[in-house]
């Protein structure tokens, strides 16, 4: 399927504009994701109809936990990706192409199968997850456009860099997105990702300009991006630029892909990151991929009230209809 948004250049060569690398792609190669390749001046998606995976997951496993909580979201992913983090977490469909010499595997399925899929499950949404969603825009934009036609809500779980152009086409469809901010150091993300920060941060302001749900994930590596000074100006950015009810997720680091060397992070270094969050001002900030600590339920920022109380994938919802806390009817962030 002929590419969105590129540009013909001379030479037969083109530009893409999905993400922020806007590659540059001489005839007959292929743009930094692996996944759109330069074929007589045209560029292709090679991966429109090529789903690797799909999978009914609890939204909250996004994660997700300020969008119709304990509801279930229809997921799906094709291979390739426009980061190169060593610290994937799955490189095995993410980084297939780049580590085994262009391959790309998947089943042919169409978008309107992925619809009628996720209706057939009772899922209340579609989630565009598991790798990058912006390599493979092609596919998610026309699943979006008829998911919302049936009343199924879109939801990204995206590395953020992808371009404003995109995000403009997408946002009348997407409601949610959950965007890595995998560090607030340039130089982390040129080292471990081949990527830069400003255009991540650029594109969580203009996704809450255009009215998307926003929540934020940040995978604390031992050594790497736990530095409390780093991570205190990674929170005021969040409450400043984003607001302060913008929900923060720190997940627990655990061995993987080419860090296999670095241990899992220590459940204190989690804790010191919440409270980093909670004196910035956050009102929602949540520890990741360690079952059991309170700071995976939602307390109402008005009277500290629990709202929504979470073990692992098991929620108790003790918000009104309107979302509103039970005891002092302060609105709480959301879509309920």
């Amino acid at each position: 399927m002929e590419a969105f948004l590129y540009e013909k250049l001379g030479g037969s060569r083109v530009q893409c504009r999905i993400c922020n690398h806007f590659c540059k792609i001489k005839q007959g190669r292929k743009g930094i994701c692996n996944v759109r390749e330069n074929q007589g001046g045209k560029l292709v998606s090679l991966v429109f109809d090529r789903v690797i995976a799909t999978s009914v997951d609890p939204i909250e496993k996004k994660p997700i936990f300020h969008f119709k909580p304990g509801s279930y979201s229809y997921s799906i992913a094709t291979v390739g990706c426009n980061f190169k983090c060593q610290f994937c977490q799955n490189s095995d469909i993410a980084q297939m192409p780049a580590d085994r010499k262009g391959m790309i595997q998947g089943k042919k399925i169409r978008p309107e199968i992925i619809v009628e899929e996720a209706l057939s499950t009772g899922c209340q949404s579609i989630s565009y997850t598991y790798t990058e969603p912006s390599v493979f825009f092609e596919l998610a934009y026309e699943t979006a456009r008829l998911a919302k036609e049936n009343n199924l809500a879109n939801l990204f779980v995206t590395n953020g860099y992808m371009s404003a152009d995109l995000i403009r086409m997408v946002s009348p469809f997407l409601d949610a997105a959950n965007v890595d901010l995998k560090a607030f150091d340039d130089k982390f993300y040129k080292t471990y990702c081949q990527a830069k920060l400003e255009p991540v941060k650029k594109t969580l302001v203009l996704m809450k300009k255009a009215g998307i749900l926003v929540e934020v994930t940040t995978l604390l590596i031992p050594g790497l991006n736990d530095d409390p000074g780093e991570l205190g100006r990674m929170a005021q950015f969040i409450a400043n630029d984003l607001g302060c009810d913008t929900p923060w997720h720190i997940s627990r680091f655990h061995p993987s892909y080419k860090m296999k060397d670095i241990a899992a992070t220590r459940v204190a270094s989690l804790e010191r990151a919440y409270k980093i969050g909670k004196k910035a001002g956050l009102h929602h900030v949540y520890t990741g991929n360690v079952p059991g600590l309170v700071s995976e339920n939602t307390h109402c920022h008005g009277c500290d009230t629990l709202v929504v109380k979470r073990h692992g994938y098991t929620i108790e919802n003790y918000l009104k209809e309107n979302g509103t806390c039970p005891k002092c009817d302060t609105k709480i962030h959301g879509v309920y």
